[in-house]
């Protein structure tokens, strides 16, 4: 892993970002100390309803009550939730 101090970064930052968008990782430090990491973009394209769907379509449902856990949980709140202003 390339390593760059924030003097060297500040100076002349196109280089290190150039070899970051080329896929490398750098170490920013401050003092010899690691502060940050410069890491590539994954995927630069938005992601679409479409995509978000197709996602949860391939989403293995364990027994298929997620809905029901969902509302348990909701109950469960609703019932140890107390209104601070309200009357008690």
């Amino acid at each position: 892993m390339n390593s760059v101090s924030i003097a060297e970064l500040r100076q002349n930052p196109t280089p290190v970002l150039d070899a970051v968008e080329r896929g490398e990782t750098y170490v920013v430090t401050r003092y010899r100390k690691e502060i940050a990491r410069l890491v590539p973009v994954v995927d630069r394209r938005p992601v679409s309803g479409r995509d978000v769907m197709a996602a949860l379509r391939r989403t293995p449902l364990e027994d298929g009550s997620w809905a029901d856990e969902i509302a348990a949980d909701r109950a469960a709140f609703d019932a140890e939730w107390v209104d601070p202003w309200g009357d008690e």
